[in-house]
């Protein structure tokens, strides 16, 4: 109002307002225009990327089996579940899934064999996760890896709505007896094949379901591990070499890093985890739940969990947290052999 006061000379109200009135409705039809403009270049970004990035052909290579079989003792059991992060979509060898990289590093850390059985499935959603749980539960886990998140993202699934089902699957599995460790929604706006402006929503969607993953996954009970765009600058120097075929999908070098963030708070949440130095600027220490959760959303590598502080579980903002980054170690090369046939295996799954 004081610009256009300033502007004209001084007249009536009534003549005034209906200036000011036709000068607010120029200015919310240039909004809804430029609104428009930009929703009509974000659909053109999202099908231009649908049309770059190929879509998933054959399934990723099965990695259900024994892992360190010539270690004593009784085996400890892993299922992983998620999207095709969890399943390895993108290589083509077993021992380079995920899935391989964990069993082996858990094994090798803790010189007992490991039993995985994966339920992950490529394009599922977190409303999926209730149909992989279901099967898990059949194989007693000691421990559950779920990998999810992008693709509802790219689905749009209200984050409410996503974190619902993905605290139920936790719930379940928690109350199995088994522990759970979530790695979190990776950051889209890493992808090469999504251009700004899209880019930049898809990285803003990505924190915040991440985020809100966090709070609920702690406050259920589990374990988290912030992917983020923990790959994002050896995939900007490296795009040939960190990426699958697909420019989507990480490479085995890629999904070895993604497994070695993830090993640590494995074994942590098993009782192994070993307990280091904090290295300069690194995020640690305790917070409230919802101020670690967005802190880990911006640093990748970040492993949340539950903690007290004075005895007490909860302070004045909420739940307690700890945050740590661990050093990567353990799962960083792929293992040289395949493991052993489990005829108690579930196959036929994707």
């Amino acid at each position: 109002m004081g610009v256009i006061k300033s502007a004209v000379p001084d007249r009536p109200r009534w003549p005034r307002a209906g200036r000011v009135a036709r000068l607010a409705a120029i200015g919310t039809g240039a909004t809804v225009a430029a609104a428009a403009a930009t929703s009509g270049l974000l659909f053109g970004q999202a099908r231009q990327a649908r049309r770059t990035i190929p879509m998933a052909e054959a399934p990723p290579p099965r990695c259900d089996g024994v892992y360190g079989a010539k270690f004593p003792g009784p085996a400890v059991t892993m299922v992983i579940l998620g999207d095709s992060s969890a399943a390895g979509y993108g290589v083509h060898r077993r021992r380079e899934t995920p899935g391989a990289l964990l069993a082996t590093g858990l094994s090798r850390r803790l010189q007992r064999p490991v039993r995985l059985h994966r339920f992950a499935v490529v394009g599922a959603i977190s409303a999926g996760l209730e149909f992989q749980v279901e099967a898990a539960l059949e194989c007693h886990p000691d421990v559950a890896v779920i990998l999810i998140g992008g693709n509802d993202v790219t689905n749009r699934t209200p984050p409410a709505l996503a974190v619902r089902y993905l605290v139920e699957g936790v719930h379940a599995l928690r109350a199995a007896g088994a522990e759970v460790v979530v790695g979190t929604c990776p950051d889209l706006g890493a992808i090469r094949p999504i251009q700004p402006p899209l880019r930049w929503l898809a990285r803003r969607w990505s924190r915040q379901l991440a985020a809100a993953q966090t709070v609920a996954v702690v406050s259920a009970g589990g374990w988290t591990v912030s992917l983020g765009d923990l790959l994002g600058p050896r995939f900007n120097a490296e795009p040939g070499r960190m990426f699958a075929w697909d420019r989507f999908h990480p490479s085995a070098e890629g999904y070895a890093v993604a497994a070695a963030a993830l090993l640590p708070t494995v074994l942590s949440a098993l009782g192994a985890g070993t307990e280091r130095r904090p290295s300069p600027g690194r995020v640690e220490g305790v917070r409230s739940l919802p101020k670690a959760a967005q802190e880990a959303a911006r640093h990748p590598g970040t492993e949340v969990s539950g903690t007290q502080v004075r005895g007490s579980e909860s302070g004045p903002a909420g739940r307690w947290a700890r945050l740590r980054r661990r050093g990567f170690f353990g799962a960083a090369t792929a293992p040289q052999s395949t493991p052993t046939t489990d005829s108690s295996a579930v196959e036929g799954r994707t």
